[in-house]
């Protein structure tokens, strides 16, 4: 039996989905990193993941017996200009597996080389951001925000020129789809409603098959991804991550994390805080990421409109409906665990300014916002003193002001003080991949040492 018993649906759809290319080859592939867990979640064998012929497989070397690889088309809205043709520049789709659910998981080795949607680009990538997509897809698994997932690093033996020459990687990476919101407007754009009504049929087969049954598969299509992605960037915004770079072609459709590019979690707290070099205007700053995701929503229901059997007024006034239901679904599943991580297990909309207040302390005081939200959970609170907060906050005395106002909310809470703390832990956590910590881990890999990153990998599980 092979070691990947991969399964094709995606390139059984028409050829103007995909480009159809092998991985280009590289010299001398050597084996980084296995996630064992994920490859027993997927239904594989780990031991056999470290053999010569499954390394050739991570290094795009070899294509597996039942693999058709692809190159996916897709178009999106970069930073709010449109860009009709992007597509995978250094990614090859091997196939999918099914896990021991049944569900589909693509399978993508990331930096294998130059596709037709390169533009002139040599489709590799560097081992820093492999590096970096490790570490922060797998934390943010275990943070139990969705994502996609890494399965495997590979070193490529070759440099790759960016600034300076850096060893190359790949990096192979599982997603419940590739499909995202540019996707759709990549045929949207074509006038290609054929392939419109094709796509999403897959979709909902492949990602939300109850759908089937519904009265309009289509708006209901639409009515469960502004709920993922409500869902999902109210967690985003629980543990402060900024994504850098919320295009529409980085926005699944299958409400998945997906493109860690110049993403971080923050570690003082700041409202307008980027990460990208090039956000000159703060679009994809912190608190912009609830409306972003909501405009990047509104250009998928568009490309919807053409396919939906209404008149063209009805069609837009039905997407049109769904998607001004974002902003609420977000500030309930934002209000529901914001009050949880202050240990308010059902807050009401009478919590809000409560909570907001104290966000904006945390700023004022330009305190750390992991270890503000881990010290509140860990210390009970008759103990709490200036001395808790002094190494991450400038200001330690304006939480202090803050705690009578928090201890009273929490006084008419059913749970007692220590269910509350113990809730609480749950929620905020100790421990997030901090920026300076994973330059450390790229630097040292450059160098050929991956303690710091393997050690990174298990302390955020």
């Amino acid at each position: 039996m092979s070691i990947f018993p991969f399964e094709n649906s995606y390139s059984s759809l028409p050829e103007r989905f995909y480009a159809r290319l092998p991985p280009t080859r590289v010299s001398r592939p050597e084996l980084i990193k296995i996630n064992s867990e994920l490859a027993t979640e997927l239904g594989l064998d780990p031991s056999k993941l470290a053999t010569e012929q499954a390394i050739e497989v991570f290094a795009g070397n070899r294509v597996p017996e039942k693999s058709k690889p692809i190159a996916l088309a897709y178009a999106g809205h970069q930073f709010g200009g449109w860009v009709p043709s992007l597509g995978d520049g250094r990614a090859i789709l091997l196939g999918e597996l099914r896990n021991q659910s049944g569900h589909l998981y693509d399978l993508q080795l990331k930096g294998s080389g130059p596709t037709p949607f390169s533009r002139n680009g040599d489709g590799r990538a560097w081992l820093g951001p492999v590096i970096r997509e490790y570490i922060v897809s797998e934390a943010m698994h275990n943070l139990g925000i969705p994502s996609t997932r890494t399965l495997s690093v590979v070193l490529t033996g070759e440099r790759v020129f960016r600034e300076r020459p850096y060893p190359g990687g790949i990096l192979t990476r599982v997603a419940r789809s590739h499909i995202r919101v540019g996707t759709f407007q990549y045929f949207y754009a074509r006038e290609d409603h054929e392939a419109l009504k094709l796509l999403a049929d897959y979709l909902i087969d492949r990602n939300y098959p109850e759908l089937k049954k519904s009265e309009n598969p289509l708006l209901s299509l639409l009515e469960q991804v502004v709920e993922g992605q409500a869902k999902l960037i109210s967690k985003w915004m629980a543990v402060g991550f900024i994504h850098g770079v919320m295009n529409t072609d980085n926005t699944s459709l299958s409400c998945e994390t997906i493109d860690f590019g110049p993403c971080a979690f923050m570690d003082r707290f700041q409202t307008a805080k980027v990460f990208s070099s090039i956000d000159h205007n703060g679009r994809y700053a912190y608190a912009n990421q609830p409306m972003i995701a909501h405009w990047n929503l509104a250009q998928f229901a568009t490309t919807l409109i053409p396919i939906l059997e209404d008149e063209k007024e009805t069609a837009i006034k039905k997407v049109t409906d769904i998607i001004n239901r974002f902003p609420q679904l977000y500030l309930d599943n934002w209000l529901s665990i914001f009050g949880k991580k202050l240990g308010i297990e059902n807050p009401t909309n009478e919590d809000f300014e409560f909570i907001t207040d104290f966000l904006n302390i945390l700023e004022k005081a330009e305190a750390d916002f992991t270890l503000t939200f881990r010290t509140f959970s860990t210390v009970p609170t008759k103990t709490l003193q200036s001395c808790h907060f002094e190494n991450f906050t400038v200001s330690p005395n304006l939480i202090l002001e803050w705690i009578p106002t928090w201890l009273e909310r929490l006084s008419r809470e059913k749970a007692s003080e220590s269910e509350c703390l113990l809730s609480m832990q749950k929620v905020n956590p100790a421990y997030i991949p901090r920026n300076h910590q994973i330059e450390k881990a790229i630097v040292e890999g450059v160098e050929g040492n991956f303690d710091r990153f393997n050690t990174m990998v298990e302390v955020l599980k």
